[in-house]
């Protein structure tokens, strides 16, 4: 087993992606799968960059779950907290996409949004050699939504916490994914307190706080290090150690923005495990580092999928040599 840096927990699945643009879920006449899920995006995406990540989740015993945890292995993702159920499948999720390329979730297919094997995740079952090494826990809000991953998060932050890792919540917020949208507010909400940076879209910044001011939810949460707000085509807002700055995105061609957010988080994250998190009090460097997420974020929606269309370090830089905010 090797020692990642960065732990990513949460959902790996299968984005099956309408072929046909601007189409409802009934009319759509087929369908490309292509590997997903926000941890496991983020998962990828580090690796890529040349940091060291570890995926912790749960699959199915079936050929989409050996699929997808022989494609981390390629990638090079620690896949020692990957968890196999041997009834429950692996999720696929529908996307349909509008003219534009962007993106709405459009279900599950024949099965129920909590029989999938991603909430079967058990929390005595995490690595706790893992935790004991790593720097970083990313972590999203969809395993809120079931009893089993659930726990398996609170036994993440309790092991976070135990060796000192930072904790990095995305919430990728999914109506899709919860039965009561009031209950959901409240657990995301709960987390809160036990992070150190968290990472919202504005629509979800909106939803929980009643604004996209970075600095106004900063202090109001008055314990994180850094809030980080992304707003699609429209740029990104941050505060990160008292340091707030808004930026506009790169102007790139888009095919697909699935997966653009958890690039720009691995980006941010691969960023601070290499200039170390006290550099943020530097506001030319916190710059510095956003900018760098953004580039991350744009070169991943000039292809379509999550992870296939990922950038190398190489291609960031040089994207970087060229292009300016």
């Amino acid at each position: 087993m090797s020692n990642p840096r960065v732990l990513c927990l949460g959902e790996i699945l299968f984005d099956c992606l309408a072929d046909q643009l601007g189409l409802k879920l009934e009319e759509v006449q087929s369908w490309t799968p292509y590997p997903g899920g926000a941890p496991a995006n983020v998962a990828c995406a580090l690796v890529k960059l040349g940091t060291s990540a570890g995926f912790v989740g749960a699959v199915g015993e079936d050929e989409p779950g050996n699929e997808l945890v022989q494609l981390l292995q390629e990638i090079g993702v620690e896949i020692t907290g990957v968890q196999r159920h041997p009834t429950a499948p692996t999720r696929q999720v529908y996307v349909v996409r509008d003219l534009a390329g962007d993106r709405n979730f459009a279900g599950f297919g024949q099965y129920d949004t909590s029989e999938f094997a991603d909430t079967r995740l058990q929390a005595q079952q995490l690595p706790t050699a893992l935790f004991q090494e790593a720097d970083f826990l990313v972590l999203g809000t969809l395993e809120l939504a079931y009893p089993d991953s659930e726990q398996a998060v609170y036994r993440a932050l309790d092991l976070a916490e135990q060796f000192d890792l930072k904790i990095v919540l995305d919430v990728n917020w999914r109506p899709v994914f919860w039965q009561d949208q009031n209950i959901a507010r409240q657990k995301i909400q709960d987390t809160f307190k036990r992070i150190d940076f968290l990472k919202l879209s504005k629509e979800e910044a909106e939803w929980l706080f009643d604004t996209a001011d970075a600095g106004a939810i900063t202090y109001r949460l008055d314990s994180v290090e850094g809030v980080l707000i992304t707003d699609g085509d429209k740029g990104c807002a941050y505060c990160l150690s008292g340091n707030e700055g808004i930026l506009p995105s790169f102007p790139v061609k888009v095919a697909d923005t699935t997966g653009a957010g958890d690039s720009f988080l691995a980006g941010f994250i691969h960023q601070l495990s290499q200039h170390g998190i006290k550099k943020l009090a530097d506001a030319d460097t916190a710059k510095r580092i956003v900018t760098y997420a953004s580039a991350v974020g744009a070169l991943t929606t000039i292809k379509p999928g999550a992870i296939a269309s990922q950038p190398t370090a190489a291609e960031v830089e040089a994207f970087l040599a060229t292009h300016q905010l």
